[in-house]
Protein backbone atom coordinates (compact mmCIF):
# COMPACT_ATOMS: atom_id res chain seq x y z
CA UNK A 1 0.00 0.00 0.00
CA UNK A 2 1.58 3.38 -0.96
CA UNK A 3 2.07 5.86 1.48
CA UNK A 4 -1.41 8.28 -0.29
CA UNK A 5 -2.96 5.05 0.38
CA UNK A 6 -2.43 4.94 3.83
CA UNK A 7 -3.00 8.79 4.27
CA UNK A 8 -6.50 8.49 2.40
CA UNK A 9 -8.40 5.92 4.97
CA UNK A 10 -8.93 5.54 9.01
CA UNK A 11 -8.09 2.10 10.76
CA UNK A 12 -9.48 2.06 14.24
CA UNK A 13 -8.42 -0.21 16.24
CA UNK A 14 -9.11 -1.76 20.15
CA UNK A 15 -11.03 -1.18 23.00
CA UNK A 16 -11.75 1.51 25.69
CA UNK A 17 -13.47 1.92 28.54
CA UNK A 18 -14.43 5.50 29.43
CA UNK A 19 -17.24 7.33 30.55
CA UNK A 20 -19.74 9.47 29.43
CA UNK A 21 -20.69 12.52 32.07
CA UNK A 22 -23.73 14.12 33.47
CA UNK A 23 -24.27 15.98 30.31
CA UNK A 24 -24.06 12.99 27.94
CA UNK A 25 -20.48 13.85 26.56
CA UNK A 26 -17.67 11.59 25.84
CA UNK A 27 -13.98 11.53 25.27
CA UNK A 28 -12.68 9.77 22.49
CA UNK A 29 -9.48 7.94 23.06
CA UNK A 30 -6.40 9.81 22.28
CA UNK A 31 -5.12 7.35 19.98
CA UNK A 32 -8.47 7.63 18.05
CA UNK A 33 -7.80 11.41 18.22
CA UNK A 34 -4.82 11.41 16.82
CA UNK A 35 -6.18 9.67 13.64
CA UNK A 36 -8.90 11.79 13.25
CA UNK A 37 -5.95 14.82 13.74
CA UNK A 38 -3.49 13.33 10.66
CA UNK A 39 -6.89 12.99 8.50
CA UNK A 40 -7.78 16.63 9.27
CA UNK A 41 -11.02 15.46 10.52
CA UNK A 42 -12.33 16.98 13.50
CA UNK A 43 -16.17 14.77 13.96
CA UNK A 44 -18.19 11.78 12.99
CA UNK A 45 -21.74 10.81 12.02
CA UNK A 46 -23.07 9.20 14.59
CA UNK A 47 -26.38 7.02 14.67
CA UNK A 48 -27.59 3.82 15.72
CA UNK A 49 -26.54 0.02 14.43
CA UNK A 50 -26.55 -3.60 15.57
CA UNK A 51 -27.18 -2.58 19.59
CA UNK A 52 -24.36 0.30 19.88
CA UNK A 53 -23.71 3.38 18.23
CA UNK A 54 -20.99 3.48 15.32
CA UNK A 55 -19.34 6.54 14.82
CA UNK A 56 -18.04 7.32 11.38
CA UNK A 57 -15.89 10.18 10.18
CA UNK A 58 -16.78 12.45 7.93
CA UNK A 59 -14.70 11.15 5.09
CA UNK A 60 -15.42 7.86 5.86
CA UNK A 61 -20.13 8.22 5.94
CA UNK A 62 -19.13 10.26 2.29
CA UNK A 63 -17.80 7.06 1.34
CA UNK A 64 -20.30 4.73 2.62
CA UNK A 65 -23.48 7.52 1.17
CA UNK A 66 -21.73 6.62 -2.27
CA UNK A 67 -22.24 2.91 -1.86
CA UNK A 68 -25.45 2.90 -0.79
CA UNK A 69 -26.58 5.66 -3.31
CA UNK A 70 -26.93 3.48 -6.01
CA UNK A 71 -29.04 1.02 -4.31
CA UNK A 72 -32.91 1.23 -5.24
CA UNK A 73 -34.73 2.91 -2.49
CA UNK A 74 -37.89 1.01 -4.10
CA UNK A 75 -36.91 -1.94 -2.41
CA UNK A 76 -38.24 -2.51 0.93
CA UNK A 77 -35.64 -3.63 2.90
CA UNK A 78 -33.23 -0.80 1.57
CA UNK A 79 -35.72 1.67 2.40
CA UNK A 80 -36.25 0.54 5.46
CA UNK A 81 -32.65 0.45 6.16
CA UNK A 82 -32.27 4.07 4.96
CA UNK A 83 -35.25 5.47 7.32
CA UNK A 84 -33.68 3.54 10.37
CA UNK A 85 -30.43 4.22 9.63
CA UNK A 86 -30.44 7.90 8.28
CA UNK A 87 -32.80 8.98 10.54
CA UNK A 88 -30.94 9.03 13.83
CA UNK A 89 -27.38 10.50 12.27
CA UNK A 90 -26.15 13.35 13.69
CA UNK A 91 -23.17 15.38 12.86
CA UNK A 92 -20.66 15.15 16.33
CA UNK A 93 -17.18 17.63 16.63
CA UNK A 94 -15.06 17.16 19.27
CA UNK A 95 -14.61 19.75 21.84
CA UNK A 96 -11.34 21.16 22.67
CA UNK A 97 -10.78 18.08 25.56
CA UNK A 98 -11.48 15.73 22.66
CA UNK A 99 -15.26 14.85 23.78
CA UNK A 100 -18.46 14.67 21.63
CA UNK A 101 -22.08 15.49 22.89
CA UNK A 102 -24.02 12.36 22.39
CA UNK A 103 -27.66 12.84 22.18
CA UNK A 104 -30.17 11.73 24.23
CA UNK A 105 -31.90 9.60 22.38
CA UNK A 106 -29.42 8.10 20.68
CA UNK A 107 -28.27 7.29 24.28
CA UNK A 108 -31.39 5.57 25.10
CA UNK A 109 -31.08 3.59 21.86
CA UNK A 110 -28.02 2.14 22.60
CA UNK A 111 -28.77 1.53 26.35
CA UNK A 112 -25.69 4.03 27.28
CA UNK A 113 -25.04 4.43 30.76
CA UNK A 114 -22.28 6.04 32.53
CA UNK A 115 -19.67 3.44 31.35
CA UNK A 116 -19.09 2.24 27.91
CA UNK A 117 -16.82 0.69 25.74
CA UNK A 118 -15.27 2.31 22.76
CA UNK A 119 -14.08 0.08 20.09
CA UNK A 120 -12.40 0.58 17.06
CA UNK A 121 -13.50 -1.52 13.51
CA UNK A 122 -11.29 -0.45 10.62
CA UNK A 123 -13.17 2.89 9.59
CA UNK A 124 -15.13 3.55 12.10
CA UNK A 125 -15.66 3.60 15.85
CA UNK A 126 -18.34 1.68 17.75
CA UNK A 127 -19.87 3.05 21.09
CA UNK A 128 -21.26 0.05 23.59
CA UNK A 129 -22.79 -0.07 26.63
CA UNK A 130 -20.43 -1.45 29.15
CA UNK A 131 -23.30 -4.21 29.98
CA UNK A 132 -24.47 -4.82 26.15
CA UNK A 133 -20.55 -5.30 25.09
CA UNK A 134 -20.11 -8.00 27.81
CA UNK A 135 -22.71 -10.03 26.77
CA UNK A 136 -21.97 -9.62 22.85
CA UNK A 137 -18.35 -10.74 24.14
CA UNK A 138 -20.24 -13.56 25.98
CA UNK A 139 -22.25 -14.87 23.13
CA UNK A 140 -19.65 -14.51 20.73
CA UNK A 141 -16.74 -15.38 21.80
CA UNK A 142 -17.85 -19.09 21.86
CA UNK A 143 -18.23 -19.18 17.86
CA UNK A 144 -15.35 -16.70 17.54
CA UNK A 145 -13.37 -20.11 15.74
CA UNK A 146 -16.53 -20.98 13.52
CA UNK A 147 -16.38 -17.05 12.39
CA UNK A 148 -12.86 -17.10 11.34
CA UNK A 149 -13.52 -20.60 9.69
CA UNK A 150 -15.97 -18.85 7.66
CA UNK A 151 -13.77 -16.27 6.62
CA UNK A 152 -10.96 -18.72 6.12
CA UNK A 153 -13.21 -20.20 3.30
CA UNK A 154 -13.51 -16.62 1.72
CA UNK A 155 -10.29 -15.89 1.91
CA UNK A 156 -9.74 -13.81 4.56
Amino acid sequence: MGKNSARNSFVFRGRYEHAIDDKGRLSIPARFREILAEQRQDGFILTNFNSCLVAYPLQEWHRLEEKIRPQSSFQREVLDFLRLFYSNATEVTLDNQGRILIPPELRRQAALQRAVIIVGVLNRIEIWGKERWEQFVAERSQTFEEIASKLAELGI
